[in-house]
């Protein structure tokens, strides 16, 4: 008990000496102060009745509360608590230092406190504020600078109002080494549609945490935007086409202008172009430039021209080496896509259907015109022609045999063909050889070359021989030609030529005129019959026409035949049979515009008697004429109804006629038509044939 006294005595002892100590109870400490603010630094010494001061940077600043150096400084001192408070007012960037509070009569000295000044940003500045020129999809850095900051301040980009990403920044620290510049870049692809936005740049740091901003708005200016059109599309050449042009542009456009292939078109300045197309409008674009200040626009468009084929550049003769390879070319435009084919002329041969006709080892016999023909399909159709000379050894044409009058003046020609051209021609005939500039001839016989335009360029070789005689025939002429790829040659046979005497020639003429003129005489009255037979047809058709029918033996008819003319056997008649004075059997024509000869009906009738003799032929209105011949009633001519061909008789003074075929085998007693047949049945006799002849009484 004693003890635990005696300890809280001691205690009370020391807690009484040290509360006589003196001593700091509240030091300075670190603070922040915004530049232009007020700031208090706090100190407060206990148990101390001496003299304290404060030091900036171990700088003393003076004794007493108002401290004459420092005029926006000043002690705030409370005596009796021991208070002695720095206050700053207005806080200036040299105030951004350490300050430490000391008791000197004491020996005490406070920690150190640092007092950071704060200093907001200045305005961020953007280059080309407010409003900035730009051009369109191209490249572009927005900058925006805030200066003057401590600590370093903070850039942030907005576009509208919302955040971007991307930007970078720089900085740079101010000479009194505490404030620093920032500098920010936004890089950006500006397009037409950016004109009118609003980009943002804001600044920040400690001094100003909700920052400061400057905004910038964007004018893209862009080369105008084309939108070219035409209609209609596809078109046949020499039809109109309507091209339109549309554009949009910042600045506003300055002017419009249209070109063809790259060729301007004069006085096409409006949006809209109305042209007619031809081929050319197929591969030479049509173009619609637009300008304004910032630049130009151009865009192109092709005419689907459907037209027909059209020859691409000329063609020349084309020459080879005979057994070399030769290549003929054509070429053509079309629209539709077009179709080739490649003849030899004259021939229908297809050889091919390519630009190029390749012809392996050729020959001489392949020299000639060959035909390239392009078709465009509902479009038209055209050709051309390429000569191909084959280079060869010379080709001799002309005729075996030639034909000369003796005593006159004979030739003997040898047509060369021959590319290259002959270098040599020689003649030999009998003992005599001849070639240009040697040797020499018989007064009788010259030798002449030419190049007739008829034989297309070839060489003509002619051997004239004056006052032909017997030996020059027969006798075997030869002509051969040399040139670089070797001899042609060919044996010519001369052969005598009769001559007609004048005197002939005028008879065979006359007699040939005399004789013409005959035959055109006898066609003319052949003509003329002809027509007035086919007159009395006509006239038999009508209803007056009474007809009878006569058997009479073959071989009395044959005997008349000879003397029926050709009009005569094509009269053809409708038959009528009359029962009486003015009852009539009539059969008509089928309706139809052809007349009654080419529908007569040849009914044949015979009696029971096959070898009775022909009637008696009377005139025609005579009444021994209506004897009654026939049945008294039209059965018989109603029942038949079939054609027959059967041979006809007819009065005296009509020509008898047959025709050139055979009855039929038999005819009972009563005879009915029958159908013509080329051959008799068979068990025919013939010995025993009937005829049947036709008298016609009107």
């Amino acid at each position: 008990m004693f003890d635990l006294v005696y300890c809280s005595y001691i205690f009370l002892c020391l807690f009484d000496t040290f509360s006589q100590i003196t001593r700091f109870s509240q030091e300075p400490a670190d603070q922040s102060v915004v530049l232009g603010e007020r700031v208090v630094m706090s100190c407060v010494v206990y148990n101390y009745t001496g003299i304290v001061q404060w030091t900036k940077d171990g700088l003393a600043l003076g004794i007493g509360e108002g401290l004459r150096a420092w005029p926006r400084y000043r002690v705030l001192r409370v005596i009796d608590v021991g208070q002695y408070n720095l206050e700053i007012s207005a806080a200036e960037l040299t105030d951004d230092s350490l300050y430490e509070c000391q008791a000197t009569e004491a020996a005490l000295r406070s920690r150190r406190a640092k007092l950071t000044v704060l200093i907001p940003p200045d305005d961020p500045v953007i280059e080309g504020f407010p409003e900035i020129l730009l051009r369109a999809n191209v490249s572009y850095n927005l900058s925006c600078v805030s200066r003057g900051a401590k600590p370093l301040g903070i850039i942030e980009w907005k576009r509208d109002g919302v955040a971007l990403e991307g930007a970078f920044s720089t900085t740079e620290v101010l000479p009194d080494r505490k404030r620093v510049t920032t500098r920010s870049f936004l890089p950006i692809i500006p397009e037409d549609k950016d004109t009118g936005h609003n980009f943002t740049c804001v600044a920040s740091n400690k001094a100003v945490p909700m920052g400061k901003r400057t905004t910038v708005t964007l004018n893209v200016h862009h080369p105008p935007k084309v939108n070219l059109s035409m209609e209609p599309r596809s078109v046949l050449e020499g039809e109109r086409v309507i091209f339109t042009c549309q554009a949009t542009a910042n600045p506003p456009i300055m002017g419009i202008r249209w070109a063809k292939g790259g060729v301007l078109l004069e006085g096409a300045r409006e949006s809209v172009f109305v042209t007619t197309v031809d081929h050319s409008f197929h591969t030479e674009p049509v173009s619609c430039s637009v300008f304004n200040a910032v630049g130009h626009t151009n865009l192109s468009i092709v005419v689907d021209v459907h037209y027909g084929p059209i020859l691409k550049g000329a063609l020349t003769p084309i020459t080879v080496d005979i057994d070399f390879d030769a290549k003929l070319n054509c070429k053509w435009a079309g629209n539709p896509p077009l179709t080739l084919t490649w003849t030899k002329k004259g021939s229908n041969m297809v050889l091919s259907n390519n630009e190029e006709l390749v012809l392996k080892s050729v020959s001489q016999a392949d020299a000639g015109q060959y035909v390239c023909k392009a078709i465009v399909p509902r479009i038209g159709v055209r050709e051309t022609e390429v000569y191909l000379i084959v280079n060869g050894p010379p080709i001799i044409s002309s005729e075996p045999v030639q034909y000369a009058v003796r005593g006159e003046r004979g030739e003997v020609k040898c047509y060369i063909a021959s590319t290259p051209p002959p270098d040599k021609i020689v003649w030999a005939w009998k003992e005599n050889v001849w070639e240009k500039e040697k040797g020499t001839l018989l007064e009788r016989y010259t030798v002449e070359q030419s190049k007739p335009h008829s034989q297309g360029g070839a060489v003509l070789s002619t051997l004239t021989i004056n006052n032909v005689m017997q030996s020059d025939f027969h006798s075997p002429y030869n002509c051969t030609a040399w040139n670089a790829f070797g001899p042609g040659t060919m044996i010519i046979t001369l052969e005598e030529k009769e001559i007609v005497p004048v005197g002939i020639i005028a008879g065979g003429t006359v007699g040939s005129s005399i004789l013409l003129l005959i035959f055109l005489l006898a066609l003319a009255f052949f003509l003329y019959r002809q027509r007035k037979g086919s007159r009395r047809g006509v006239t038999l058709g009508k209803p007056d026409i009474k007809v009878e029918t006569v058997n009479k033996e073959t071989h009395s008819l044959e005997e008349e035949s000879g003397s029926i003319s050709t009009a005569t056997r094509m009269v053809k008649t409708m038959y009528s049979v009359t029962t009486g004075a003015n009852s009539r059997c009539y059969d008509p024509r089928p309706l139809s515009r052809m007349s009654h000869t080419s529908y007569a009906q040849f009914n044949t009738f015979t009696r029971a008697g096959q070898s009775q003799a022909p009637p008696n032929i009377t005139h025609p209105y005579h009444p021994t004429s209506q004897t009654s011949e026939f049945p008294g009633d039209c059965g018989l001519l109603d029942s038949n109804t079939q054609l027959t061909y059967d041979n006809y008789g007819y009065p005296a003074k009509y020509p008898t006629y047959r025709m050139g075929f055979a009855p039929p085998p038999e005819v009972g007693p009563y005879g009915t038509s029958t159908r013509f047949s080329y051959s008799s049945p068979p068990g025919t006799d013939y010995n025993q044939r009937h005829t049947q002849r036709m008298q016609t009484h009107v």
